[in-house]
């Protein structure tokens, strides 16, 4: 203890000239500048240079070196003769990508929250071992994302472990990750597989905050189970939906490592997504069209910002209706 009294003392003349410069009522800014200058480095100005190669066009790397275009990269992304035929659009790619991360949020987030809400209600009963059954519905999320994809891609390419129990079995091989409908269908179980424990935490938090009153209280009254369930726990339990819902949501919109490393986004185009489609706009074909890039990500952030002004006035709105009752 001695010690440590000892350096901060060693950095009291720093507090006091602060004091004596800056006055009692703004010397907070000298304990949170350096954070700011760091936030500001790695957060704001790389958001202004996005927009500025959003707003500017050629493939030169450098924004002074990159010509004024003003709108014509989102012009370029959102332009189609007819909105019915992707095939009419300027940059079909760009379409097909939101038009799968939009199926893929809605089935996506909705058997998420479906598994990771029953999974709750299982896990918040008395049954045997729930604390190992707890841990093990959450160590997947401990995993990193591209060692999952590793892990079902060992499992489900031509020559894996789940064909070779097929052959075994007398059966054909199935192309899991060549065609496209079940590609697509195992990038929305491998995203579950691995994220759904996350969620089931912040719900069983949820249920274990209600209290056991009002549970005997129904109990007395004789009300049954899915009349304790609907009245009861899902109503209280709204606040942690809502929050599981928009997290899932936003998740599930940037979705980019599982898929790239378990399909690369094919077969074809079957699972492109929006944060693949810029990724592979601006680094990985040969031209490397950075301002169509930065457009796209302004449109993904836009509809991330809309998402999380949705969640805050959901969250209001839930607790204005609690409050009422």
């Amino acid at each position: 203890m001695r010690l440590l009294a000892l350096f901060f003392n060693l950095f009291e003349p720093l507090f006091r000239l602060g004091q004596k410069w800056l006055g009692l009522s703004r010397l907070g800014w000298l304990f949170v500048g350096p954070n700011l200058v760091v936030f500001g480095l790695f957060t704001f100005l790389p958001i202004v240079i996005n927009f500025i190669y959003a707003t500017t066009g050629g493939v030169q790397l450098m924004p002074l070196e990159r010509p004024f275009t003003g709108v014509e990269n989102f012009v370029t992304l959102f332009e189609c003769q007819n909105y019915l035929d992707l095939r009419t659009c300027r940059k079909d790619v760009f379409w097909r990508a939101m038009g799968n991360t939009l199926q893929f949020s809605i089935l996506q987030v909705g058997l998420m929250v479906f598994f990771s809400l029953l999974t709750a209600l299982v896990l918040n009963r008395n049954i045997a071992g729930r604390g190992f059954w707890r841990g093990v519905f959450f160590y997947p999320v401990l995993l990193s994302p591209v060692v999952v994809a590793l892990i079902w891609k060992w499992l489900l390419q031509s020559q894996g472990v789940f064909n070779a129990v097929l052959v075994s079995w007398g059966a054909s091989p199935v192309a899991w990750l060549t065609d496209a409908g079940w590609a697509f269908f195992w990038t929305v179980f491998v995203s579950i597989w691995a994220h759904m424990g996350f969620y089931t935490l912040i719900l069983l938090a949820g249920l274990q905050a209600i209290p056991r009153d009002l549970y005997e209280a129904a109990e007395m009254d004789h009300a049954s189970p899915w009349r304790r369930l609907t009245r009861i726990t899902l109503p209280l339990l709204m606040p942690n939906l809502i929050v599981v819902l928009v997290l899932a949501l936003i998740r599930a919109i940037q979705i980019f490592d599982e898929v790239f490393v378990l399909t690369g986004g094919g077969p074809g185009s079957a699972t492109t997504f929006m944060v693949q489609f810029i990724y592979q706009t601006g680094f990985a074909e040969q031209i490397h069209l950075y301002g169509l890039a930065a457009a796209a990500s302004l449109a993904l952030a836009a509809g991330l910002i809309l998402l999380t002004l949705a969640q805050l006035r959901l969250t209001r709105a839930s607790e204005a209706g609690r409050r009422e009752r």
